[in-house]
């Protein structure tokens, strides 16, 4: 510090110069020390490790190493700056999370399964909605349902339908999920319209038979998607399969 009056430099502590013997002025406490900054590296560390459950622990790596190199840099910055508690926490949060992202994986697994099981019959439905079409046409233009040995064939070749529409999504294999029922191969236009035209069985190809065949595999057990002869599609339960209609009396 120099002196304001004769020039003299002093110490930074010194009240009076050592030369004149004036008062002098003191170091503002702004000059003194500068206000320390919180580390962005620990500010980033927390929201990082918060995250966390919801992103799977994804975010839970880059929190842990924020935080470690925040809380280096904040013990080297001699109090410029400040996040100590914040690298911590981003440092701890992670593995804490752990548990909470177990118990919300195993609550909604299941449910995802679910919707997914849910969605394959679905579409399974709709595959059978467009056979059924098909073979209405076909029916149309024939005078009868196709044959049982070639219904498939039949449909593919005559009708232009896609091969892929044969096929289950909730099967394990293919290329045909579905069976047709054997008696409606010579039947006309007096069908009752509550009996079984298609349902689904294992995999194969031009399969027909009747209820010795059909399978609830395709969706875990809980039943199967069953056409009618009236056209609509409905997902009957295993316990309500043996009321179906298989013959026209």
């Amino acid at each position: 510090m120099y002196c304001p009056k004769c020039g003299k430099e002093n110490p930074d502590n010194a009240q009076v110069c050592s030369s004149c013997g004036s008062v002098l002025p003191s170091i503002p406490a702004t000059a003194a020390a500068t206000a320390a900054k919180t580390s962005g590296m620990a500010i980033a560390s927390f929201v990082l490790a918060v995250l966390s459950p919801f992103t799977c622990l994804t975010t839970a790596i880059p929190a842990i190493i924020l935080g470690i190199v925040s809380l280096v840099k904040i013990e080297k910055s001699a109090g410029r700056l400040k996040g100590k508690g914040l690298a911590i926490a981003g440092i701890a949060i992670g593995p804490c999370a752990l548990p909470i992202v177990a118990l919300l994986m195993g609550i909604m697994m299941p449910a995802l399964a679910r919707s997914r099981q849910v969605a394959f019959r679905m579409v399974c439905g709709n595959n059978l909605k467009n056979l059924g079409i098909a073979m209405s046409i076909y029916k149309d233009d024939y005078g009868q349902y196709p044959t049982t040995e070639k219904w498939c064939d039949l449909l593919v070749e005559r009708q232009d339908v896609n091969p892929t529409i044969f096929s289950c999504r909730g099967a394990a294999e293919g290329p045909c999920n579905y069976a047709m029922n054997e008696n409606l191969a010579e039947l006309g236009t007096s069908t009752p319209p509550d009996m079984v035209l298609l349902f689904e069985t294992h995999p194969g190809w031009n399969q027909a038979g009747g209820p010795e065949i059909l399978s609830t595999d395709n969706h875990q057990g809980d039943g199967c998607n069953v056409l009618f002869v009236d056209m609509h599609v409905e997902f009957v339960r295993t316990r309500d399969l043996e009321r179906l209609r298989w013959k026209p009396d």
